[in-house]
Parts: C-alpha cells; structure tokens; sequence
C-alpha cells in the first residue's frame, strides 16, 4: 500500500509523524468510451483555445480569473497560504462522534505511525477509546483544505474526511406533505423494525449488481442472450399500507448479502 500524504498530527504539545492510506476501493466497473459508428476509442485532449493546438501537461499553468482578467497561480502561492496545514493536523477539539451528522462524513483513511512516534501514537488512540472521544482538526491536501476527524477502530487510528458546513445543502424546498400516522400503523412499522432489527455485519453486503453486471457483459462477449429485466411496483399508497404492513410481517426474513 502507497501513502498519499506524509506529515504529523498534533496533540497538545506531542508531534505524531504519521504517514495516510486510503481506506476503501470504489467496486464499480470501468467503463471506456467509444465512438458510435466505427467503434474507436474516444480521447481527450486539452486543447489551447487561441491557436487550437494541443497541450502537454508541463505546457498549462493555473490561473484565478478576476473579471477579464487572470492570475497565473503557483505552487509557492499555495504554499503561502497556510504552510502550517500543508502537512500538519493540529488537533484543536475532542467531540462525542455521535454529535457529528453522518452527513458530514466523506471519506476515510488509515494513519500509520512512523517508528518514533508510535508511542505517541498508541496513546492518543488508547485515550480516545478511553474517553469515548474523536479528535477534530484541518490540514491541507493538494490545494484544498480538508476538515479531519480522528477516531481510534480496533488497533489504529483512522482519519475520516469531514464536509464543510457551507457544502451541506438546505433541505429547504423539499416537499414532505404533512402526513397523519395513524397509531396501529405506527405499531405495525415498529413491529416490522423489530422483526427486521440484527446486529450489523459489513461482509453481509456487498456490489451484486456490479457482479451481475459483469455476468451481462460476458454472457454478451459470447454472443448469448440475457432474460429481460424485472421490474419493481412502485406503489406505496395509503390504501393498502397496513394490509402491506401485515403482509410483510408474516414473510420469512433471512440474514443474506445484499447490494
């Protein structure tokens, strides 16, 4: 595994160098483009708008348009602008991660200590197990500044990228109608939530439609036919809800892998 970023986090007055890791993998398929009729790859390329020619990459320079007007920006700008965050986290709060909407969670990654700072490093994780605390602090990772939460899982600690406040967008504007629930409707669900409620295992789930997709695929490379597509109802309506309700407490529900 290769780090993507080197540096130290902050605690109080401890320094813990410490090297990052992406933690996840995306499980999609990839997928190229090609041109319609002769079945050609389709490539980009960049392309300078006054003389139409095209660039290499050690050709473009980047540039913040003021009005008409740009500013070419440098590596040293960037630089300039927090190099205490570049590579260091200071840790400025501990919070309860339950007071952190799930919202604001974007992505994470594995922290791993440099030798001399695994000390420093078993100890702030072993004191927030302890205390039942997460750290919060920022850094800036490629010309971006992140808000970084810090929490101990099982022998590590793992960063977990946090959204801004101003990128959470308003649920202002939605349209939930005003709904009364009736009581043994509430009941029926609840029995249902309950009927329905297990200990969560993560290996439980995993991408079947990228796995049946894939199946698609090669059954198409051999020339063969797939099924046709089942289609779901999509009929949640009054009328029928507790009939639905009683309905689904009398299925069989199994613990089986899922998308």
């Amino acid at each position: 595994m290769r780090s993507m970023w080197k540096g130290s986090i902050g605690f109080g007055l401890v320094n813990i160098p410490v090297r990052m890791y992406v933690a996840t993998d995306e499980s999609s398929i990839s997928f190229v483009q090609l041109d319609k009729k002769t079945h050609a790859r389709v490539r980009y390329k960049k392309v300078s708008e006054l003389s139409g020619k095209e660039l290499h990459q050690e050709d473009i320079v980047r540039a913040y348009q003021f009005g008409d007007d740009f500013v070419i920006v440098e590596d040293a700008d960037f630089e300039k602008a927090a190099p205490e965050k570049v590579d260091h986290l200071e840790i400025v709060q501990f919070a309860n991660e339950k007071e952190i909407d799930a919202v604001y969670f974007e992505k994470p990654y594995y922290l791993e200590p440099d030798k001399i700072g695994a000390k420093a490093y078993a100890l702030l994780r072993d004191a927030l197990k302890k205390e039942g605390k997460v750290g919060l602090g920022q850094v800036v990772y490629h010309n971006k500044e992140w808000v970084c939460l810090i929490k101990p899982q099982r022998n590590i600690l793992m960063l977990h990228r946090l959204r801004f406040s101003d990128e959470i967008r308003s649920e202002a504007g939605l349209n939930i109608p005003e709904t009364q629930i009736k009581p043994e409707e509430l009941k029926m669900a609840s029995l249902l939530i309950a009927q329905l409620t297990r200990p969560f295992k993560p290996e439980n789930y995993r991408d079947t439609y990228s796995e049946k997709l894939m199946r698609v695929i090669e059954a198409k490379a051999k020339g063969k036919v797939t099924g046709k597509p089942l289609k779901v109802a999509h009929n949640a309506t009054t009328v029928d809800l507790m009939e639905k309700l009683k309905a689904s407490l009398n299925v069989k529900h199994t613990t089986k892998k899922a998308s």
